[in-house]
């Protein structure tokens, strides 16, 4: 099989993964209407999607990694469409707590496999072929909430998707598989997982999505007030920007580095976290959405960089659990704090959006210093 396939594979499930975040905008109202929940309750989902995605994503990983991606991949696409199904047919917020789980750790599984197999088969161009996997996480539900909008009830849309998933995503998981490459010794594996760099990284990754984070969940109630049409244009291009800045901030990082084009991308959240303060959410949406988007594509490719590609899916998979903490940060307690006040709440995205940057300002300099150590030496 031609490894550009592999691409065109994880394109196509990304696309499907990314209904789990990027329409939940659009199911959250359904959901909180036909459950009727309050705002906290409803977003208390998210935050298990956050949290059963990453924690179960590094063991998913680890299996890919060692006995191939097939077998996992097609258990995690049951999953997926499972919390799809599932949910179309419950009654309750707690019913829905246990199958939005269930779906969110196939989604989690999914979403390593996919993005390692653009790490794993394109070394030389990894930033690019990473970025056109994850553009599948943006224009997915680009196109899926045009239509989900118009629904009443989430149960018909959720149905549906659950049927295109269990048809689909099995069948692809079949033909995925990683190219063969020398393990390294679990020596080496605890050296890497001890290098302070990468749990820098890791920092800065929890801190740096939270603004996306916000945005994915929770601008279902911060635009309520905003007119349908300008409210429906939002969220499609909101995951439309993060989908397409992937490729084209993942080819730059390829030009002039991994860490470079993160910072970058940081400044432009910071930026885009301003504008939510000041409420001009046009702005804010599509700074946030295209450079925060990018985010989890250049920080897989920099772990691929950094500590190979081997156990490239385990080593993305303890990264990607910071967005654990970053849902947990942006959409629980985002809400809390949303309904004690609501600048409150936007200054605590600009924070998170400043920290991060800070934290890759000092990686940076880390990097110097150990260049000029090594050329002394």
């Amino acid at each position: 099989m031609d490894k550009r396939t592999f691409i065109a594979i994880g394109l196509l499930t990304m696309s499907f993964n990314s209904l789990y975040q990027y329409s939940w905008n659009v199911f959250e109202p359904l959901l909180k209407t036909g459950l009727n929940v309050s705002l906290v309750e409803i977003s208390i989902g998210f935050t298990l999607f956050a949290i059963f995605s990453t924690s179960f994503q590094s063991v998913g990983g680890y299996f890919a990694d060692t006995r191939g991606p097939k077998t996992i991949g097609i258990v995690a696409a049951v999953l997926s469409a499972l919390g799809y199904l599932g949910t179309s047919f419950i009654n309750n917020i707690y019913d829905f707590y246990v199958l939005w789980s269930i779906g969110s750790i196939g989604e989690g599984i999914l979403y390593g496999i996919s993005t390692n197999l653009a790490v794993k088969w394109f070394p030389s161009r990894r930033g690019l072929s990473t970025g056109l996997v994850s553009l599948g996480f943006g224009l997915g539900a680009t196109i899926a909430n045009i239509f989900i909008v118009s629904f009443v009830s989430f149960r018909t849309p959720m149905l549906i998707v659950g049927m295109l998933e269990i048809i689909l995503l099995p069948s692809m998981m079949f033909f995925t598989k990683y190219p063969e490459v020398k393990m390294p010794s679990r020596k080496q594996n605890k050296k890497d997982m001890a290098n302070p760099k990468f749990w820098y990284m890791y920092t800065a990754f929890t801190l740096s999505i939270v603004p996306l984070t916000v945005i994915s969940s929770s601008f279902g109630y911060i635009g309520n007030k905003l007119p349908l049409i300008e409210f429906t244009i939002l969220i499609s291009l909101f995951p439309l920007f993060s989908g397409i800045s992937r490729p084209i901030l993942g080819h730059a990082s390829d030009k002039i580095g991994r860490i470079n084009t993160l910072l970058i991308s940081n400044i432009m959240m910071v930026i885009g976290s301003i504008f939510l303060i000041m409420r001009i959410y046009v702005i804010a949406i599509s700074l946030i959405g295209f450079f925060g988007g990018a985010t989890i594509s250049l920080y897989f490719s920099a772990v691929g960089d950094l500590f190979g590609s081997a156990y490239s899916t385990v080593y993305n998979g303890i990264i990607y659990t910071g967005k654990a903490i970053s849902g947990i940060l942006g959409s629980t307690v985002f809400a809390i704090i949303y309904t004690i006040n609501k600048d409150y709440s936007y200054v605590f995205t600009l924070l998170t959006a400043l920290s991060a940057t800070v934290i890759l300002i000092m990686i940076i300099k880390l990097d110097k210093r150990n260049s000029l150590n090594n050329e002394a030496i």
